[in-house]
């Protein structure tokens, strides 16, 4: 990891650290639960600060992942679901591959076209050269108008996305959808948009991991958490 010394100045050790954030992105587990699986260990330590760990080392883990995965498929599946976050319910744009690797989310207020044409947008930037061939969602009919416009946008002679709009082609990403919300538990209510965001951001980079969507990785969970150390610099 390039950045400088991330934990400097942290009164326990690395390996602890990012064994008590990696247990609580990847397991349905409270900041509380997360303490007292440490405890138990010999580890006291606050939920409190549980919590800064992963929103400190969280966005790190994921930006780390999003340089190693691999992509594979260029048929997308995208759809939204709900989180509620200060009490009120949020729209989670999510898109995923149809080998079911996450290619990226957005949280909004909104379920409008503006929001669809600004999730798309970045989805498409972030994977460059990978940019979809098809793209299957429900029948909201925001989506036909967004993925027309990024035609257009890219070659106004040429539909180089094709809009697949048959709802039942569209199971895998209610799938996943379903595999997330069981992983956040009674998570699922968070405090601030950039809590939510940087939490979500992280849990969806340890799924990735989970679902091996990484070039060479071990497998099994010591390879998860021998992948996560090297991220971070550290002796396997």
């Amino acid at each position: 990891m390039s950045s400088r010394q991330p934990f400097k100045r942290h009164r326990f050790p690395a390996s602890v650290i990012l064994c008590a954030v990696r247990m609580y992105l990847r397991y349905p587990l409270s900041y509380q639960d997360t303490a007292d699986l440490l405890a138990e260990r010999g580890v006291n330590v606050d939920r409190s600060t549980v919590y800064r760990w992963v929103q400190k080392f969280g966005p790190r883990l994921a930006d780390e992942t999003d340089k190693r995965r691999r992509w594979i498929s260029l048929d997308w599946h995208v759809d939204e679901t709900y989180v509620r976050v200060g009490g009120k319910w949020r729209y989670l744009w999510r898109a995923i591959d149809r080998h079911g690797q996450m290619i990226d989310f957005r949280l909004t207020a909104r379920r409008d076209a503006k929001a669809a044409k600004a999730f798309l947008r970045r989805a498409i930037e972030k994977v460059r050269l990978h940019r979809p061939v098809t793209i299957c969602t429900d029948k909201a009919p925001t989506y036909r108008k967004v993925i027309q416009d990024e035609n257009r946008r890219y070659d106004p002679q040429f539909d180089s996305i094709t809009h697949i709009d048959k709802k039942w082609r569209n199971n895998r990403i209610e799938s996943d959808h379903a595999a997330l919300k069981r992983l956040l538990g009674y998570r699922q209510s968070f405090r601030t948009l950039r809590s939510a965001k940087s939490t979500l951001r992280a849990i969806e980079a340890i799924r990735t991991i989970k679902n091996h969507h990484i070039d060479n990785m071990k497998p099994g969970v010591q390879g998860e958490i021998a992948f996560v150390h090297e991220m971070f610099g550290l002796a396997a």
